[in-house]
């Protein structure tokens, strides 16, 4: 089954990314007229391991906010992600992601699509054109969940999907050495 994520979805920044040495926080999203919120964290390198995030929510934008009781929230806070290299000789990456105690992996599978994975199990092929708009396609045998949704759309959008295979790195390694 094939779905258009991008017509479900709208995405809003709240904190850019930077190097950051004390306390940061993110401006609020106004949720009206929406059923729910995924949140996505994306940290780079953590070099001092005192990390934290906390979800908040307010009945009015910009003032009130409290935490989020863990009740009302769809996995744990924080996620943990990392990155790795794809394959051996790839000018990839995959990308590792634990959210909700499961492990979702992200990896190219073609020049244009990467294959999801929650606990080693295929779901999907996911494919972006780094525009933040994610297509997907579903393996016929899996259910995937709200979550798997997110955290897939959000890891393709923010990673980008594809590479090209290691014979064609060696291939244009081969060819910048001919004169």
């Amino acid at each position: 089954m094939r779905s258009d994520i991008k017509n479900s979805i709208d995405i809003a920044a709240t904190l850019t990314p930077a190097a950051r040495t004390d306390t940061a926080t993110g401006t609020g999203v106004d949720l009206a007229n929406y059923d729910a919120a995924a949140v996505v964290i994306s940290t780079g390198a953590v070099a001092n391991g005192a990390f934290s995030i906390e979800v908040q929510e307010s009945d009015t934008l910009g003032s009130g906010y409290t935490a989020v009781a863990n009740a009302d929230l769809d996995g744990t806070e924080p996620a943990t992600l990392t990155a790795a290299r794809g394959r051996l000789l790839r000018r990839s990456y995959r990308v590792d992601a634990v959210v909700g105690g499961h492990r979702y992996r992200l990896v190219p599978s073609s020049h244009v699509d990467s294959r999801l994975t929650r606990d080693g199990r295929k779901l999907g092929t996911l494919e972006s054109e780094g525009d933040g708009r994610v297509d997907a396609d579903w393996e016929p045998d899996a259910t995937p969940t709200p979550l798997d949704h997110a955290v897939g759309t959000a890891l393709a959008a923010a990673f980008g999907t594809g590479a090209a295979p290691w014979w064609e790195t060696v291939g244009d390694i081969v060819a910048e050495l001919i004169p």
